[in-house]
């Protein structure tokens, strides 16, 4: 038990990948506390950043009805430790809440929904919401939105929240659409609407929206699939209560209610009538819901035609035919948004049953002296979604990993280290001179990329800015795409489902770019497109 100046630790009540949780009280006045701290012995900047962010959200929130209060931060060895109250709550329990009765659920559901109103209006975004997040105490009735660990101060010089969301974070069971990385758009407040729907519909359903051990499939279903609305589901679930769900499960935020007053308000409709009538008429929803602020929305008009085209080179894919496609134009144009918007309604498309596997990096002007930077962080992004997997699909990775890269495993979890959490640590390598060791390295990435490269799940690779690209990755963008020359002369390509979207600058000559991705013996097609 861990011993810290002033206070006593009685009980550990939870333990994740990044934090102890434990029970307490001060040793002052014997109250009781909730002692929250970094597992790791040795954390690193990052996390130690977080921490005091996430206390600093919190008391910024002190005198916020609803919200967990923090009392301190404190150091421990190398470690933080935050003291937030402890008022006896536990966190929503779905099959308990549905015995409850549909008033007592409404009336719950309103006051979660002003506290979100009130952080919100704190100009915080919580981008966690979720019933283990929701603390309710079932003989006071006190609750309490706990756990700002990823909640973000909008408009702030630290802040992303302006910018495109382009790694996902969140419980991944709830996460918004734009939440997950894959929509090139900002998550603003309505990214917790999203969240908040997916915690109502489980709570009155005792399941979830979207359920799957795949990480990638329950991205794809956030992304993508609509929702089974919850009075079919539970019948029980007054259709009015379930349109309001699905409102704020829309996949566009621009469909979603955009105030906190516009969700509550509607609920408390549907509570006054069926405490006056036993029963809730419909009516029309949003009526109160009224922006305090212009939003221009996010979304991409006009580029139809320009989707269809990279649409056509996706389907050829889809049937093995490996492509590769330029974007120019000149910055500000929307390449990123048209890839990125593409990727989006390919996902959307149910036609064929395949959805990319969409992954991406940017090549950085002041990082061209370090090699794969693109590649490489555009795969770690892939690795983390695999990471976030059940044991048993973690399993099947393992094996398939390993069973391609063969004694070369130290090759690629020298450049993404995330990898040995999935293949455990790796046997040393032979040294070999450097020509040698940079083949090595390309044929073992070659055989790394083809186990996500699926036929049932093409791989689209989307790198900006190529021309900032180190010689290194250039090199290896070319073996990734072309063949070897073994199976170009067997035609054994037919099976390369992967789809590469390169954006250079307009000012790089076609010819170059062309000459470092492409031969013409392969037969893999090459493509420019000009904005």
């Amino acid at each position: 038990m861990m011993i810290i100046s002033g206070y006593r630790t009685t009980t550990l009540i939870y333990e994740s990948a990044n934090s102890i949780i434990y029970q307490g009280c001060r040793e002052e006045d014997d109250l009781p506390v909730i002692l929250k701290m970094l597992k790791e012995d040795y954390p690193s900047p990052e996390e130690l950043a977080r921490y005091e962010q996430e206390y600093e959200i919190t008391r910024i929130l002190k005198n916020t009805p609803g919200v967990i209060a923090a009392y301190d931060l404190l150091s421990y060895q190398n470690r933080l430790v935050i003291i937030l109250e402890d008022f006896g709550g536990e966190s929503l329990n779905k099959e308990r809440f549905k015995a409850s009765g549909m008033e007592k659920s409404l009336e719950i559901f309103i006051r979660i929904t002003k506290t979100l109103g009130a952080i919100h209006a704190a100009d915080i975004i919580h981008k966690d919401i979720n019933p283990s997040n929701i603390a309710l105490n079932p003989k006071t009735e006190q609750l309490r939105i706990i756990d700002f660990g990823i909640a973000e101060i909008k408009d702030t010089p630290t802040s992303h929240s302006s910018l495109p969301t382009s790694h996902l974070e969140g419980t991944l069971a709830y996460i918004s659409p734009e939440q997950t990385g894959r929509m090139n758009r900002s998550a603003d407040h309505r990214t917790d609407f999203y969240s908040l729907g997916v915690t109502f519909y489980e709570l009155l359903t005792g399941k979830l929206p979207f359920e799957s051990s795949d990480a990638m499939e329950l991205i794809h279903s956030h992304i993508a699939k609509q929702p089974v609305p919850s009075h079919e589901v539970r019948p029980q679930v007054p259709n009015p209560l379930s349109d309001i769900i699905m409102k704020l499960l829309a996949k566009s935020p621009e469909d979603r209610y955009q105030t906190a007053r516009g969700i509550w308000q509607d609920l408390e409709i549907c509570r006054d009538a069926l405490r006056q009538h036993g029963q809730i008429a419909a009516f029309p929803l949003g009526a109160q819901d009224h922006a305090g602020r212009f939003q221009i929305p996010q979304k991409l008009y006009g580029r139809k035609q320009e989707i269809e085209t990279l649409a056509e080179s996706f389907a050829s894919v889809c049937q093995g035919q490996g492509e590769i496609m330029m974007i120019t134009g000149y910055s500000g144009v929307g390449k990123s948004s048209l890839v990125t918007a593409f990727c989006d309604a390919m996902n959307r498309r149910q036609k064929t049953g395949k959805h990319p596997c969409f992954i991406a990096g940017k090549f950085d002007q002041f990082q061209r002296n370090v090699p794969y930077s693109a590649v490489v962080s555009a795969f770690s992004d892939l690795v983390r979604q695999i990471l976030a997997q059940d044991e048993t699909q973690l399993r099947f990775w393992r094996e398939k990993l390993l069973s391609v890269l063969g004694p070369n495993g130290q090759v690629i979890t020298d450049v993404i280290p995330e990898i040995e959490r999935i293949t455990g640590p790796q046997p040393r390598v032979a040294p070999l001179t450097p020509a040698e060791a940079r083949n090595r390295f390309n044929l073992t990435f070659q055989n790394f990329i083809r186990v996500f490269s699926l036929p049932e799940r093409p791989l689209v690779i989307f790198l900006d800015d190529l021309q900032w690209g180190d010689t290194a990755s250039l090199q290896l963008i070319q073996q990734l795409i072309i063949p070897r020359e073994s199976e170009a002369l067997s035609n054994s390509h037919a099976g390369n489902h992967l789809l590469f979207i390169g954006v250079p600058v307009p000012w790089k000559r076609q010819d170059h770019l062309q000459n470092c991705f492409w031969k013409k013996q392969t037969g893999i097609p090459f493509s420019w497109a000009s904005f």
